[in-house]
């Protein structure tokens, strides 16, 4: 839409470069295009304004397939008023010149001729297929026929529009229609990712199957080293003990020896010892043999005075005197 503005008695119109513009006084043309600027009398002017820029038009509307099921149709189609000139005189492109605002609306007629050039050749495409290839295969068909019916059509040619492209957004049974048709997919996702729990079940109990396995493998082989290391500890030990038997026998052996070689030593020493007092007190009896018995007798007091206990005192009594000096003189007889 263009600027208008006020200055006393004219107007002052900015156009941009996507309206296409025609100024008009008299019933004459003064000034038309795209991008224009000019002053103007609005009592004596007329104006047209024809955006020429790309536009995008939604499309909702229903169908019916061959097999009588109620379908939604979502396309969108791009166009453009490729003849503004011709399209300012089929339509009312007018502009008020005090205020520069549309007189009508016209891109609704020309939205409108659009729905419904676009609508026929889909219906009767989707009235000739069953609603599985509708859904399905039938999308690329009315995307072309829609395509081709409005490049050929005299009647948008007539008002200056041409169809840039036709797209097919989407082709959508009823709500209850389309639940039901997908619930063989869902089944089918269903059924695979119920397969795909039970595999990963399958091999998660196989798994665990091949640690317990592992675990009582270990056990196993932990219970035969065990076995092998008491095996072992008890053959050390019977061979600690032999060896510490053989030592307490070697020394008691040792010990033996020693002690019948101290015996025998001091047996031999006894004997040479006896020996040699036998042979001393044989000496010593030869030798008193010849002595005279009074000398026997003397050493004999001797030899026990030497063994009695120390006499600190020693009394004489007559008696006893008496009866000394009667011996000794009956002796000396």
């Amino acid at each position: 839409m263009a600027d208008v503005t006020k200055l006393l008695f004219l107007r002052h119109l900015r156009g941009t470069p996507t309206v296409w513009v025609r100024y008009q006084q008299g019933g004459r043309t003064r000034n038309e295009g795209t991008g224009q600027s000019f002053w103007y009398r609005p009592l004596v002017a007329v104006l047209s304004e024809v955006p020429v820029d790309d536009r995008e038009l939604p499309l909702m509307f229903h169908a019916r397939t061959a097999d009588f099921a109620d379908v939604t149709v979502q396309a969108t189609v791009t166009y453009r008023i490729a003849d503004p000139a011709l399209a300012a005189t089929r339509l009312d492109f007018s502009v008020d010149p005090y205020r520069g605002q549309a007189r009508a609306r016209p891109l609704d007629q020309v939205a409108t001729l659009l729905t419904e050039l676009a609508q026929q050749p889909a219906l009767d495409l989707l009235a000739r297929v069953p609603l599985a290839d509708a859904l399905t295969v039938a999308i690329t068909e009315v995307r072309e026929s829609v395509a081709a019916a409005l490049a050929n059509e005299p009647r948008l040619s007539d008002v200056g529009v041409d169809v840039v492209s036709a797209r097919v957004v989407a082709i959508r049974p009823e709500p209850e229609l389309e639940r039901s048709l997908q619930t063989p997919t869902r089944e089918a996702v269903q059924q695979d990712a119920d397969k795909a729990t039970y595999t990963r079940r399958a091999q998660a109990v196989e798994q665990e199957r091949a640690i317990a396995e592992n675990e009582l493998q270990n056990q196993i082989e932990l219970a035969r080293r065990e076995q092998q290391l008491v095996e072992q500890k008890g053959a050390n030990d019977r061979r600690r003990a032999e060896l510490t038997a053989a030592a307490d026998l070697a020394a008691a052996q040792g010990q033996a020896e020693k002690a019948r070689t101290l015996a025998a030593a001091q047996a031999d020493r006894l004997r040479a010892v006896g020996s040699a007092e036998a042979d001393a007190e044989a000496a010593r009896m030869a030798a008193y043999s010849d002595l005279p018995t009074e000398l026997l007798h003397a050493l004999a007091l001797r030899e026990l005075a030497g063994r009695l206990p120390e006499i600190g005192q020693l009394t004489i009594t007559p008696d006893l005197l008496s009866g000394a000096l009667a011996r000794l003189t009956d002796g000396s007889r």
